[in-house]
């Protein structure tokens, strides 16, 4: 019997792929999640969850280090961004590439390698454990922001811009109403490889915070190692539901941008 490769055969592997390390481990999530000790059906997990105060002020206390982690990141990132992308200050790659090398480096090493820092400074995790876990953060997280910042600034039309300042635009206007438009989907991004991995990123805030700063993936992993799977598990579809409405959100701000390209410097 001869067997015809077809184009449709290209993406057996692909659906293999998902079917094993998506779907099945999905699967075994929304499981536990939903069932007890015993292994019988049952809400508790979510109960145990919507009734803890303290599970929820971990959210909370994540969420709020999300959003400065993501503030300071852009805050930082998006003026070096501009001067590695302008040709006038950046000649070549050198300067890019020294922002992108310390991802090369384990996040556990480069943390350490922060926390000794920080000690030195005299702001270690011991006496400002919630400062110390910021800036770690900022620091492991900075390189994704500048990265999806740059490639989108390479591609920004300047004829845009000089054309807003013929116009009489300032150097204010010019930049909120055309640069920021049209660097709008690099930021979206940034923000989005940052914001969920800061409220998951529980190792950092340990060895940084000195055990004193509790992320959300923190409580996940205490969960699964004291192997309180239903507990765990629903943390995890908690976090997942989270993960997808910040990737909703962005997109729905992406479209919002391009729809309004067409607006006018002075509208």
């Amino acid at each position: 019997m001869k067997i015809r490769f077809r184009r449709a055969h290209i993406g057996i592997p692909y659906v293999v792929f998902m079917i094993l390390f998506v779907l099945l481990p999905l699967f075994f999530v929304a499981f536990y999640a939903f069932t007890n000790s015993a292994g019988r059906f049952s809400f508790e997990p979510m109960v145990n969850f919507f009734t803890s105060s303290a599970k929820w002020r971990v959210l909370f206390v994540s969420f709020i280090f999300g959003i400065l982690n993501t503030a300071l990141c852009l805050l930082i990132g998006y003026p070096l961004a501009m001067i590695l992308a302008n040709k006038k200050y950046n000649t070549n790659a050198v300067l890019v590439m020294l922002f992108v090398m310390p991802m090369w480096i384990n996040f556990i090493i480069r943390s350490w390698a922060m926390r000794d820092v920080l000690v030195f400074l005299g702001i270690g995790g011991g006496e400002y454990p919630e400062l110390a876990t910021l800036l770690g953060l900022t620091y492991n997280y900075l390189p994704f922001t500048i990265l999806p910042l740059y490639s989108t600034m390479l591609k920004m039309d300047k004829n845009q811009i000089e054309a807003s300042y013929d116009l009489g635009a300032g150097p204010v206007t010019t930049f909120f109403k055309v640069i920021v438009p049209m660097t709008m989907p690099g930021i979206v991004s940034a923000a989005t490889m940052v914001f969920m991995p800061t409220m998951t990123s529980y190792v950092i805030a340990d060895i940084l915070g000195e055990g004193k700063v509790t992320l959300f993936g923190k409580y996940i992993e205490i969960y699964f190692t004291q192997n309180i799977w239903n507990e765990g598990s629903f943390l995890a579809l908690v976090m997942l539901a989270l993960i997808g409405i910040s990737v909703l959100v962005p997109k729905l701000l992406t479209k919002k941008s391009a729809a309004a390209k067409g607006v006018g410097i002075y509208d």
